[in-house]
């Protein structure tokens, strides 16, 4: 008896939190007591279905319910949750492709699938994390459609690396933009958070240490990491209430490792693809600037063979973040011209980079 009165618990709540909703519900959303609260809430951490967990199963902009001027930080957040819908997507995609016995038949660990169902869970919650901390002033993004550049379990982990690395470095950045206490706590929270699934792919999927040095690395000009994620947003996709992503948005061209490259290991020559030819203006000198960790450090890039050659100094742990800039140091992001791009240490990720 006890047990038939928990399986009709759990088809309950799998109806209501996993499964399509009615549009109307969309308004709920803007009260923050609706629906299973992020840290009081196991089905953040534990769901096992396949179908989106609450509240990604109910897709659409929230709209404003009140008027009035947007709160201090709606703007930052606005930003996070169209990326996080961003990432969100990509785990439901891998949830939804792929099972364990795929990863264990591509040579993986036979706990890599459940641990990616586990890190999708957390994604939803910081969906709702970040819908609440919008006013109700504001609209509260909703999800685009998306396409990867992934087609098999080894590809899908490769891709996996690259977006949880490329989530610190906007996270961290995201934090000189916020201008409550309480909006860069929460900040702090979720990077802590992105940190272990990170820390969880090196250890149980590449064999790898960890470690990324003293300190991950800081990269002042968060929206421009954002707008690296818009190349995963399949055109004219998103919801029409949706505020362009990421507002402010530069529409930098984009660049990648040129075909064969096989490390950026310090003292490397480093030779670059360009999605579209940066504005090089005759008699300007123009570096690459890598930041790492605290700090960046900056070398000449030639504009003709659209090379440069990566800083001996840094240290070979962790990310480095590369720009191409019309001032050495790119102190502000206008002196920004192209990028992002992140070059993680893994030699795989690196292929992924590439593509």
């Amino acid at each position: 008896m006890a047990s038939s009165y928990i399986l009709v618990l759990t088809l309950a709540f799998a109806s209501v939190y996993a499964s399509p909703v009615p549009e109307p519900l969309l308004s709920q959303l803007s009260n923050t007591s609706f629906g299973p609260v992020p840290g009081q809430s196991s089905l953040f951490s534990t769901y096992n279905g396949t179908a989106p967990p609450f509240p990604a199963n109910i897709t659409g902009a929230i709209v404003n319910t009140t008027m009035g001027p947007p709160g201090p930080d709606d703007l930052l957040f606005q930003n996070l949750l169209a990326a996080e819908w961003i990432i969100f997507s990509f785990y439901q995609q891998g949830v939804e492709l792929y099972n364990t016995t795929a990863f264990v038949n591509a040579g993986w660990s036979n706990t890599t699938y459940q641990g990616l169902v586990q890190i999708r869970d957390n994604e939803a919650g910081h969906l709702r994390i970040f819908q609440d901390q919008i006013s109700t002033n504001s609209i509260k993004p909703g999800p685009c459609r998306y396409k990867y550049p992934f087609d098999s379990p080894s590809t899908y982990l490769a891709q996996q690396t690259l977006i949880e690395v490329a989530s610190m470095a906007f996270i961290t950045g995201l934090e000189l933009q916020a201008k409550l206490p309480v909006s860069r706590s929460a900040l702090v929270a979720i990077a802590a958070t992105e940190s272990r699934h990170n820390t969880w792919s090196l250890i149980n999927n590449w064999k790898s240490t960890p470690f990324a040095g003293p300190s991950d690395t800081v990269y002042p000009y968060a929206n421009e990491i954002l707008d690296y994620t818009n190349e995963w947003v399949i055109p004219g996709s998103c919801p029409p209430e949706n505020p362009i992503f990421p507002t402010p948005r530069q529409s930098l061209p984009q660049m990648s490792p040129a075909t064969g490259t096989t490390s950026v290991e310090p003292g490397s020559k480093l030779v670059l693809n360009f999605t579209r030819t940066p504005d090089f203006k005759q008699g300007t000198q123009y570096f690459a600037v890598f930041f790492h960790a605290l700090f960046n450090m900056s070398a000449p890039f030639n504009t003709t063979n659209l090379s440069t050659v990566i800083p001996q100094e840094i240290e070979a742990l962790g990310i480095t973040i590369v720009v191409i800039a019309d001032k050495e140091g790119a102190p502000t992001k206008q002196n920004v011209i192209a990028g992002p791009l992140v070059l993680p240490e893994s030699p795989v990720a690196l292929a992924m980079a590439s593509q």
